[in-house]
């Protein structure tokens, strides 16, 4: 059964991936250009509101609905964006592939709560993590290969096939599993919240495009975010209330200023530091590997709850700072690689403890929607963290050096919410936590 949650997991993480790599070839050959950006920004919108239906329809009526439906319409986007004839078709393919993948994505939280032990979820979820890093590892050679050999379409059309594999695997795995049936009342006010979610995305997407230099739309955004998001997260996550708001928190701000930092390092390398793109991704690949072994350290239990949460986002805002420091001529460009191996292992140590974290602080029927909010407090954070980044990128002269600035100091701001989110007492350090919802909140 693991195989097959692990198998549906990568096939969602390397289609995110190749979707970015593939694109300007797509966007070359369908035209409308000035759509590009709405093939991702698209997805994401459709992805904010898949993640919070979805939660909460896997606890009113167990995972096994949302999951189907989800790989169905996860499937059915690409293969739909595949054999697209026009940049819109493409675009609709993107957004009913982002609501399926996160219906997928979300729904898995919920199957580990229900069928897999508790002592069992930091592995799970070391699982997890490590299906999203290895695609970045090996993904784009396979994308380029592909692009080049047999064309952008199999991008698209290849995983459907694959998907449809997985899903037996998963089948199989789940026969006489408690993945049916819901642990919780119908919520009257579901609807009302769907219409938040979509609120959200449209408040994101206007900061994602408002970040090129358009002031009033980036500011139009935040104000859209201020008004619907806090309605799809734990009461006091912005201010990191102690338990699972903080959870939220932390892992929006690790995923805000990491990612926020990573999409600039291969444009600062190639362009100020002279490095070819392949050298360039090396940085990258470097993290990605890290991230993976972390996680993996991190399944075995080898450090505390307290450790992984702080020590992790330590690292994170440790890697961010010296990576800043490549962007001075004086500093050698080799210092790029270590700086990335240390980010990308805090990552990996805060990341699948988080994930695991939410599971513990969530009473049965509670784990879709906790799930929700902990995938959409870090989709919307780090879209408003790369859209502040990129804005002060395109104001500021220098402006390489103001984005790592500007990622260090959200990094430290998880310094501050990480104790908050390991919870007190000695079971935030210990080896195997055993904390019971009810008495966690």
């Amino acid at each position: 059964m693991s195989a097959g949650l692990v198998a549906m997991v990568s096939l969602v993480a390397f289609e995110y991936m190749a979707v970015a790599i593939a694109m300007p070839v797509v966007a070359r050959e369908l035209g409308g250009l000035e759509l590009y950006g709405l093939a991702f920004s698209g997805a994401m919108a459709a992805g904010v509101v898949g993640t919070v239906l979805g939660g909460r329809w896997a606890d009113l009526r167990g995972p096994a609905a949302p999951l189907w439906t989800g790989a169905v319409a996860f499937g059915g986007g690409l293969l739909l964006a595949g054999l697209a004839p026009a940049m819109e078709v493409l675009i609709a393919g993107r957004l009913v592939q982002g609501f399926g993948g996160a219906l997928v994505n979300v729904s898995l939280y919920v199957v580990v709560a229900r069928v897999y032990p508790e002592d069992q979820h930091p592995k799970i979820f070391s699982l997890f993590a490590t299906a999203w890093v290895v695609p970045s590892m090996i993904g784009p050679a396979v994308v380029g290969v592909i692009v080049e050999t047999v064309g952008w379409r199999w991008v698209f059309l290849a995983v459907p096939a694959l998907t449809v594999l997985a899903g037996l695997a998963l089948v199989r795995g789940l026969a006489g599993q408690p993945i049916t049936g819901g642990q919780a009342e119908p919520a009257p006010g579901l609807l009302r919240k769907v219409s938040w979610a979509a609120l959200t995305a449209v408040g994101a997407g206007l900061m994602q495009y408002g970040s090129g230099g358009n002031l009033a739309l980036l500011l139009a955004g935040l104000v859209l975010l201020g008004l619907a998001l806090p309605r799809l997260l734990p009461r006091g996550t912005l201010r990191a209330a102690r338990g699972l708001p903080a959870v939220v928190a932390l892992r929006g701000i690790a995923a805000g200023a990491f990612f926020a930092t990573e999409v600039i390092i291969p444009l600062m390398l190639i362009n100020e530091r002279d490095l070819s793109p392949v050298i360039a991704g090396l940085a990258l690949t470097g993290g990605a590997l890290t991230w993976s072994f972390a996680s993996w350290l991190q399944g075995r239990e080898v450090f505390g709850r307290k450790t992984n949460l702080l020590g992790g986002s330590a690292a994170i805002a440790l890697g961010i700072l010296l990576m800043g420091l490549v962007t001075f001529d004086a500093v050698p460009v080799a210092l790029a690689y270590p700086s990335w191996i240390v980010a990308g292992f805090g990552m990996g140590l805060v990341y699948p403890t988080l994930s695991v974290r939410t599971l513990e602080l969530s009473a049965p029927g509670e784990q879709g929607v906790n799930s929700s909010a902990l995938q959409v407090g870090e989709m919307v954070f780090s879209v408003v963290s790369v859209a502040v980044t990129s804005a002060l990128f395109v104001a500021a002269a220098s402006g390489y050096w103001t984005v790592f600035a500007a990622g260090l100091v959200i990094a430290l701001s998880g310094l501050w919410v990480a104790p908050r989110a390991a919870g007190r007492g000695a079971l935030a350090d210990a080896a195997t936590p055993e904390v019971v919802g009810a008495a966690a909140r």
